[in-house]
């Protein structure tokens, strides 16, 4: 969990950006700034629904996917398990699933005669079995499926039959693609191993999948995925193909090259799956799911652990999903029925020791606790103190707005492409060469300072503005629009006009450039 919530804290201060920019400007450690304007050691969305899941496991102590996607709904639009108090960086995928969840919420509650204030709470095994859970169009292979999947493999890391399942499946409810389905079957795989203490020569086998065919209960892998498994990702990197997108089928390729070629070295790893550019805290976070659980937390970069934001919940919770996994049985499940292969644990060397475990000196007989009780404990910020006021929606990608509530709401004028653009279709047929502004000597923080002083005396005053936001040059040359200088502080009109009229001048004297794919 530590090794996930690393990867997409790394990764976030230079999401978006492209390979061309990275090979000038490596990502070497833990930032704050950047995108999104985070502190350092602050995550984004795949975190923050992998704590969401996580939560669910232990509240529910089973695999509840109804319970999940509520967990996930209150993410959206309360900022739920969020690093900064509110939802951002949610891929258009998610949203859109999501959105159905909560319209079919509504449909439910008016069939069934329950107060939809109350529906979020449902627990009754009959009615949880009427409620279809796959929110997702058909065909969605994005990679928020595979962001968020640790909680589930360590859950139900010695029941690895039903870890595998319940892998997939927790990718189909917003993902509704067969290859988003067996990424996350194959990854889950490869974490219960390495939980269970499977050697990296083993776990990078290509014939893992059919030395542990018992775990996929007989269910072949996509053409997609198997190709992966038999070791297509084990090339040299970003010029042999290698690629940080947001198709679960590259990301999970990208992960685990960056895993293969590591040296041993979780630092090497999360670097070189960040800078492969693109959807970075992503990539590093799939990654950072199965290098954290195979090098351990104690092998973790130290200086790197003490940032992470919400750190002692984190591994509180990470503790009690052990404990209850550990409590779990199938028989005792109401979830689906999945044939039963439980790990031999004599086959095994145990790396962690799931006795020696954290527990509350009052909760000694491991009652779920309230919110309140594990904020207290944890050291875990509430949704009211959490806000930062950092401009998280000012990013062309993200169209959501704040009501008077809190909550966000879509924005009804939003363009087609306006939110976050998570791939769900393989490279070929969606993306296409992007256009990118790279000025010589115009890269740094202060030399957007020196623009704005040179644009009139009357700029000078968004000069601290711009630096603590690290609005850079390239960031300025490429994502600053309108509506984010507006964000930024920038309320008068012609200010705005005239910043975006030398901005242009700027993108016209750089040399023409493109993105690769």
């Amino acid at each position: 969990m530590i090794g996930m919530a690393l990867g997409d804290a790394i990764g976030a201060h230079v999401e978006f950006r492209p390979r061309e920019y990275l090979v000038q400007y490596p990502v070497t450690e833990l930032k704050g700034g950047g995108t999104w304007g985070l502190e350092k050691g602050q995550f984004t969305d795949d975190t923050s629904m992998a704590l969401c899941l996580a939560n669910s496991l232990v509240a529910r102590r089973d695999y509840v996917p109804y319970d999940q996607l509520v967990r996930y709904k209150w993410w959206y639009r309360d900022g739920y398990m969020s690093s900064i108090g509110k939802c951002f960086d949610i891929g258009a995928a998610t949203r859109q699933s999501l959105s159905k969840f909560e319209r079919r919420q509504r449909e439910f509650a008016d069939q069934h005669g329950i107060p939809f204030d109350q529906l979020d709470f449902l627990s009754d095994p009959e009615l949880l079995k009427k409620f279809d859970v796959n929110c997702s169009e058909e065909g969605v292979a994005g990679n928020g499926a595979l962001m968020r999947l640790a909680p589930v493999p360590l859950f139900f890391y010695k029941h690895p039959t039903q870890a595998v399942e319940y892998s997939g499946l927790s990718g189909l409810i917003t993902h509704g693609d067969d290859k988003a389905y067996d990424a996350c079957r194959y990854y889950g795989a490869l974490i219960v191993a390495a939980v269970n203490g499977t050697t990296k020569e083993e776990l990078l086998d290509e014939k893992f999948y059919e030395n542990n065919k018992k775990w996929f209960d007989g269910k072949p892998l996509h053409p997609d995925i198997e190709k992966i498994a038999q070791g297509s990702y084990k090339k040299g990197g970003y010029d042999k193909g290698i690629r940080g997108k947001g198709y679960v089928v590259s990301a999970l390729e990208a992960a685990l090259w960056a895993f293969w070629s590591d040296k041993n070295s979780f630092r090497e790893g999360v670097l070189s799956a960040v800078n492969l550019g693109d959807d970075t805290d992503t990539t590093a976070a799939i990654y950072g799911q199965l290098a954290g659980a195979y090098y351990g937390y104690e092998n973790l970069p130290k200086e790197w652990t003490q940032e992470v934001y919400a750190k002692t919940f984190i591994e509180c919770l990470s503790k009690w999903i052990a404990y209850e996994g550990t409590k779990w049985s199938p028989k005792g499940s109401k979830s689906l029925n999945i044939p039963v292969v439980t790990v031999n644990e004599s086959s095994f060397k145990q790396k962690t020791d799931f006795n020696k475990l954290f527990v509350s000196e009052n909760n000694r007989d491991y009652r779920v606790q309230s919110t309140t009780d594990l904020n207290a404990q944890s050291g875990f910020i509430p949704l009211h103190e959490q806000f930062t006021g950092l401009p998280t929606d000012s990013r062309r990608r993200s169209r959501t707005y704040g009501d008077k509530s809190g909550n966000l709401i879509p924005d009804s004028n939003a363009q087609p492409g306006g939110t976050r653009p998570k791939s769900v279709e393989p490279p070929h047929s969606r993306f296409r060469p992007q256009r990118i502004y790279i000025l010589k000597n115009f890269k740094t923080c202060d030399d957007v300072c020196e623009w704005l002083q040179s644009l009139g005396n009357q700029y000078t005053v968004y000069a601290n503005i711009f630096k603590k936001r690290n609005i850079d040059g390239y960031w300025l040359l490429n994502q600053v629009n309108d509506e984010s200088l507006m964000y930024y502080g920038v309320k008068n009109a012609d200010h705005r006009r005239v910043m975006l009229d030398n901005i242009k001048r700027l993108q016209e004297r750089c040399p023409e450039h493109f993105a690769t794919i």
